[in-house]
């Protein structure tokens, strides 16, 4: 992906700091929420940063807080609804199969659930479903910048939306990946990741604002399909880097994966450190909103320019693990234009994106 005209034109959030993009960062600046225990059988639960309360059913639930996201993302931008249309989930509808009585399609078709995403918007363009683990959103914004660059649209919005639902959270579980009480990203007694529920909007178009998207890459390596690959991490860090004609010394701040694990974190910041030399300044957003997952890429992306933007900055709030040579930046760097964005997935995926602040 190269070249220039891809911008940030419009975005949207829903997630367990608040039912939109303002309040959640307003939660965040007093503090944040803790994660909720969810049960997901007698006698077991675990920690989940889930939405607001909402009322209806699943279903009802996924539509109301799509078309919310999606207005904000809209807002002042006159965007219509025949362009591309790309939804980013890892479980997709795994939660109305868990709340509808003898539904036996074990998984349906993959198509599903962007259906049901299309219809709450009443979308009329074609529709597109991304759906390789955590790296699902950040793809779907490089599948849309490759539109937008080729000529092919002008515009496109991104949906990347996760709703709770037990299969995934018992999962996780049983894989023992979840911490019992709360996420610690590169933190010294991180024990664990808390997943999270979101449902994120990013509206990309040609047309110059704020925001540009100046590159990224994706780079799939599976030799450990549950875990992050330092050579990978190199290689998406180095990729989106050429893509966008920068420089490691030209990044002002890195929005890590780091999502709690003991392993996969020191494995990233390792890496990292063999990139740049020197880190530029680091933050991770996973303990407010918690993992989530599919939808990681555009709502780590929506809620880190919305603190930007508001002056607002998440804090750690728990000791740093020394023995991984980093720090989590207590404030944002000044002069701040170039970010780079990093997920990691299950499946090998590896996904990094640039932004650019043109203010």
């Amino acid at each position: 992906m190269s070249g220039e005209g891809v911008y940030l034109a419009g975005m949207g959030l829903a997630c367990t700091l608040g039912n939109d993009l303002p309040s959640s960062v307003a939660v965040l600046a007093r503090g944040g929420v803790r994660p909720t225990p969810l049960a997901v059988s007698e006698g077991v639960q675990w920690p989940v940063h889930m939405l607001p309360p909402q009322e209806g059913n699943w279903r009802q639930r996924l539509e109301r807080v799509v078309r919310g996201v999606a207005a904000q993302a809209d807002e002042g931008t006159g965007a219509g609804r025949s362009g591309p249309l790309f939804v980013a989930s890892s479980s997709l509808d795994i939660g109305v199969m868990e709340h509808t009585a003898q539904d036996l399609r074990l998984g349906g078709d993959l198509q599903d659930f962007a259906g049901l995403v299309a219809g709450a918007l009443d979308w009329q363009g074609p529709v597109f479903t991304i759906s390789t683990a955590c790296t699902s959103a950040l793809n779907a914004v490089l599948a849309a910048c490759d539109l937008i660059r080729s000529g092919q649209a002008d515009e496109a919005l991104v949906i990347g939306a996760e709703l709770g639902n037990r299969f995934t959270v018992a999962g996780f579980g049983a894989m023992q990946l979840l911490s019992p009480d709360g996420a610690q990203p590169f933190g010294a007694g991180r024990n664990g990741l808390v997943l999270g529920e979101a449902v994120a909007a990013l509206r990309l178009g040609s047309r110059a604002a704020r925001w540009r998207i100046a590159g990224g890459a994706n780079v799939v390596d599976g030799r450990n399909p549950s875990g992050t690959e330092a050579s990978a991490v190199l290689a998406m860090c180095r990729e989106a880097l050429a893509q966008s004609g920068l420089r490691p010394q030209d990044i002002d701040l890195i929005k890590v994966q780091a999502a709690g694990s003991p392993i996969n974190d020191a494995i990233e910041a390792l890496a990292l450190k063999q990139v740049f030399d020197p880190l530029p300044p680091l933050v991770s957003l996973k303990s407010a909103i918690g993992h989530t997952l599919g939808a990681a890429g555009a709502a780590e992306l929506a809620l880190l320019v919305g603190c930007i933007e508001a002056g607002v900055w998440p804090s750690a709030g728990y000791a740093i693990d020394d023995e991984l040579g980093i720090a989590l930046s207590a404030q944002a760097p000044s002069g701040l234009r170039n970010i780079l964005l990093n997920v990691v997935g299950f499946g090998g995926g590896h996904a990094s994106l640039v932004l650019e602040d043109g203010r």
